[in-house]
């Protein structure tokens, strides 16, 4: 058990030495477990604005005396936290086991990958933002060096990932695996300006408590959703509907009628796919039994003699009894990184890593875009990201939301309107872009 090989290298004085980058909401609630767990040791936060770290250990039950002012060597031995704005400090070769990315920024995030495989350490990723728009060149680099690239337990890909790794260790087909989340298609033009009134949030409410509208408006708007998607379709060979999600609305007990394909009876293009599913009817209703917290697999019964365990053990599963679905109807998020940072750590593994270019997440026009504007990427006011097929993304030139902050339009860009490379204006020169082109000259994965 992970927790028993924990205790073991506690008990020998050889703890499982993680540093934190980026000590926001992810991180903090990361640090408040961490510090619970013998066998762990945190030996640096990392952050731009280092009065942020302080803070959130002191908020999470870090005493004074454990935040650590004098480095690195100081803090491993004292058993101390070191508190610094600089990342490239924090990874000595030989000191640190695993950084955790969670800096929520994606051309910081590769650029810490990079650094930690360089420096033999391995990486639990918590930007999915990185791995969407080149996780298969984080995973082939990562392995290359030695290291774990791991996706993060407690946010739902790794727990996706875990479920279809399940279903196949055990001879199931996956059929389709996903999450929930609250959606509408009018939430794909949300802007910042509009997401607290689609959450009912008071936006005075919103502003006392340090909400930030960018973050929540990705997940409103369907960005999110396809990014992370993304993410479990590279790490597990799903490919995505053609169309991209659907967000079909669902219960938990339905997810075997409705996620499977359309011609079985359910809403889904294709098997062997990635869907998330609104825990809202069209017309706003919310669904009993929803699953907007949680994650799922379905999966196809090979065999009469299985669909009859089944039928027999009382699983959900859709009228033939062929096909059933399992699911978890929450995720802790930062809470439960301590298992991905242990299984790197400790047994070389990864709660999912991209190894394949399977799905891309794309920019959509939410307005019509005008020469000369400079998009404000993933949660803002101009685009929003859509999922696709790697290699319809690839054919049509097809700009990744990934690289769409920031940069200038040279043409205009109707509402709506998928936007390509030849809109925009690109830094051909900057590492994040150089690394993307990369990956598209190497072309999709087979399906």
């Amino acid at each position: 058990m992970l927790s028993a090989q924990l205790a073991e290298r506690a008990d020998r004085g050889a703890p499982v030495r993680v540093a934190l980058i980026g000590a926001g909401a992810f991180g903090s609630m990361f640090l408040s477990q961490a510090r619970l767990v013998r066998g762990l040791h945190v030996v640096a936060v990392c952050d731009l604005d280092p009065s942020r770290a302080r803070a959130a250990l002191a908020r999470t039950g870090y005493p004074t005396e454990a935040i650590g002012t004098q480095g690195l060597a100081t803090a491993v031995r004292n058993g101390a936290t070191w508190v610094t704005d600089d990342a490239a400090a924090i990874l000595e070769p030989g000191v640190v086991d695993v950084v955790v990315e969670a800096t929520g920024s994606p051309a910081a995030a590769v650029r810490h990958c990079l650094a930690a495989y360089a420096a033999g350490v391995h990486v639990a990723n918590v930007t999915v933002e990185a791995d969407a728009l080149l996780g298969p060149i984080l995973g082939e680099r990562a392995r290359a060096a030695g290291v774990v690239h791991t996706y993060a337990s407690g946010d739902q890909p790794a727990l996706i990932c875990e479920l279809v790794d399940w279903a196949r260790v055990n001879g199931l087909e996956v059929v389709s695996a996903g999450k929930g989340t609250k959606y509408l298609p009018a939430y794909h033009v949300s802007t910042p300006a509009t997401v607290w009134g689609h959450y009912g949030i008071d936006p005075a409410h919103a502003a006392a408590h340090g909400l930030n509208p960018v973050m929540f408006n990705s997940f409103l708007d369907g960005t999110k959703s396809a990014i992370e998607m993304a993410a479990v379709a590279n790490a597990t060979g799903l490919v995505p509907q053609e169309d991209g999600l659907r967000f079909p609305p669902s219960s938990a007990e339905r997810l075997a009628s409705v996620c499977i394909p359309e011609e079985a009876g359910g809403l889904l293009g294709r098997r062997g796919t990635v869907e998330v599913v609104s825990s809202l009817e069209r017309d706003g209703t919310e669904i009993d039994g929803d699953l907007r917290w949680g994650v799922y697999v379905v999966f196809a019964a090979p065999s009469d003699f299985v669909r009859d365990r089944f039928l027999e053990y009382g699983l959900a599963v859709d009228p033939t009894g062929r096909f059933a679905a399992l699911w978890r109807p929450h995720h802790l998020i930062g809470l439960e990184l301590g298992t991905s940072v242990a299984r790197a750590a400790l047994r070389g593994e990864a709660s999912g890593s991209p190894d394949a270019f399977h799905a891309d997440v794309v920019a959509v026009a939410k307005r019509s875009l005008r020469t000369g504007e400079t998009l404000d990427g993933e949660g803002g006011e101009h685009v929003w990201g859509r999922l696709r097929p790697a290699a319809r993304s690839l054919a049509g030139a097809e700009l990744p939301i990934g690289l769409a902050h920031g940069v200038r339009l040279v043409r205009d860009v109707p509402a709506d309107s998928t936007l390509t490379y030849a809109d925009v204006a690109l830094d051909e020169t900057d590492e994040v872009v150089r690394l993307r082109r990369e990956l598209e000259r190497r072309g999709p994965a087979a399906a």
